[in-house]
């Protein structure tokens, strides 16, 4: 496929990690560092975002086939999370139209996943996130 069928995804969670994609037959492509303003990480079972005023999320942004997101948004603990669109700033602080996937129905506030939130932060430090978001993750 061509570039142009490309789309531009918002990853926050294990999805960062771009080698990760590549073992789900997935080719990301055109990656980098950016945050979304507006959305801020909850932890439950697995990551989603949820709107906040004041709030920054931080992750990679990546192109991928239209192909390669549904076979990665098919497995069963994935199935229940919905596209939607945010805006990406790059680190030179220029904006792109993404697309996030989020769950319709966030986790409660006082749901956790000690072991996810730690393989994230793990993840976060390895990708150079900033240390205040990292330090955040719980």
């Amino acid at each position: 496929m061509t570039d142009a069928s490309r789309v531009p995804l918002y990853f926050y969670g294990l999805f960062m990690d771009a080698d990760l994609l590549r073992e789900k037959d997935a080719a990301p492509a055109n990656i980098r560092r950016v945050s979304v303003p507006g959305w801020s990480l909850r932890i439950g079972r697995r990551a989603t975002l949820v709107r906040q005023a004041g709030a920054r999320s931080h992750g990679m942004l990546m192109e991928l086939t239209h192909d390669e997101i549904d076979r990665l948004y098919a497995e069963p603990s994935l199935i229940a999370y919905r596209p939607e669109p945010v805006l990406a700033e790059n680190e030179d602080g220029s904006v792109v139209a993404a697309l996030a996937f989020n769950l319709p129905v966030p986790p409660a506030p006082h749901e956790r996943n000690a072991a996810y939130a730690e393989k994230l932060r793990a993840l976060a430090q390895r990708l150079s996130l900033p240390a205040d978001y990292i330090a955040s993750i719980e």
